[in-house]
Parts: C-alpha cells; structure tokens; sequence
C-alpha cells in the first residue's frame, strides 16, 4: 500500500525557521517533523510519495531513495495550488487505495490503523467551543456528507485532520476551487466524491498541529515527555 505524504508548503508562519529549511525537516523532539510520521506508518505501507516543493532538494537529500525499507518517490509540486491539486499530481503513480496525510502536522498510529479498516476514510478531531474553519457534517451511518465553512460555537464540532484513505475514485471528480482562492481543496473535492462512494468518519485520540511558533514549542514538550 502507498502513502502520499504532503510536504511541499512554505511553512510562512514558522519563519525565521523556515527561511532555510522546508517545514517538514523542522526538528522536534530529536526528530523532523516528518519523521515523526513516517516512524508510525503500519507494515503494510510499503511505498512513500513525498510531494515536495519549497526547498524540496533538502527533503531528497536526507532521505534519498528509501526509508527503513520503503521505496520513496517524489513528485514536485511546481505551483502551490491546495491539498488537491498536490495530490492531484501524484495521479499517475498511484494504484488502489492509498492513505494521505500532511508532513507536518503530527498523527497518531492507533488513529491511522483504524483508517486503514475503512475504503475511504477521513481522519478528524473533536473540538469545543468557538472556532473558524470547517465543521465535518456526518450522514446518519457515521460517513462524510458535507463540509461547512464559517465561524462555529458549537459544543461539539469534529474539524479535518489531513489525513485520510481513499482510492482512485476520487480522480474522478474534478477538482473543487476554494472560494477566492487559486487553490484546490482535497477535503472539499472529497464531499463530491462521498455523494457516490461511503468516506467514513474516524475520530482521532491523537492530532498535534505545527502551524506557528508556540504550537512548535507546545508539540516539543509533548514529544519530550512522552
């Protein structure tokens, strides 16, 4: 089985890091960034695609052609438009089903073994309270039916964890644009496709975002204790 890990962003709000090395390469806890997942990826994944792209030469260098057994191809992602169009350029080598997960957000092995039990699967993150973004909408069997933007205060609200399971279905449908945005949305194109093909609901017990400087230094902490 394959997985396409998501490495190819600019990482802006992780600057002054980020002027030389690509996000995922980030050190934590004794490990890049990348790492961390790539050290919890289940037996069955046999083969990586690393989408890369800003200072993707980096990514390569460290990890050349395989990583504790597991061929890796690269794919470049030359314009930066959205999860979509980055996995939309991994197309012609992908076969069957495949997991997808972001380099640089941080995920947990129990989490990503329950995906795997599924045909289609997207992984998400109860939350509390106010927040702004998308709010997952489940069907009445516990699978994916839409996706609504906005700002929400909920007391429960489940929010997309970039990481799923999916098939070649999903290049199928044509891409969805983001609103006022040169980007392609995996998770929005996703709905479409959830509309024919059952995308089930996990909810993930662990799911740490690097997106800023403190949520750097909070994830370290973890890491370092556990």
């Amino acid at each position: 089985m394959q997985a396409v890990i998501l490495a190819a962003g600019i990482g802006t709000r992780l600057r002054p890091l980020t002027f030389h090395v690509p996000k995922p390469m980030i050190r934590v806890a004794g490990k890049n960034l990348i790492e961390h997942n790539l050290d919890i990826l289940p037996q069955e994944i046999d083969e990586l695609i690393l989408v890369i792209g800003y200072l993707g030469e980096q990514i390569i260098n460290h990890f050349g052609n395989d990583y504790q057994g597991k061929k890796i191809i690269y794919i470049k992602q030359k314009n930066l438009n959205g999860t979509g169009g980055a996995l939309h350029a991994c197309r012609e080598v992908l076969r069957d089903r495949f997991l997808v997960m972001m380099g640089d957000d941080l995920y947990g092995k129990d989490d990503i073994g329950r995906c795997l039990q599924h045909e289609q699967c997207m992984l998400t993150k109860e939350i509390s309270g106010k927040f702004s973004g998308g709010r997952i909408i489940l069907d009445t069997h516990g699978h994916l039916k839409d996706i609504i933007e906005g700002t929400h205060n909920k007391s429960s609200s489940l929010v997309n964890v970039g990481l799923y399971v999916l098939s070649l279905k999903f290049f199928d449908y044509d891409l969805v644009q983001i609103p006022d945005k040169n980007e392609y949305g995996l998770p929005q194109t996703l709905v479409r496709v959830a509309q024919d093909y059952p995308v089930k609901i996990e909810k993930a017990d662990f799911w740490m975002q690097v997106g800023d400087m403190d949520q750097l230094k909070r994830v370290e902490k973890i890491l370092i204790k556990s």
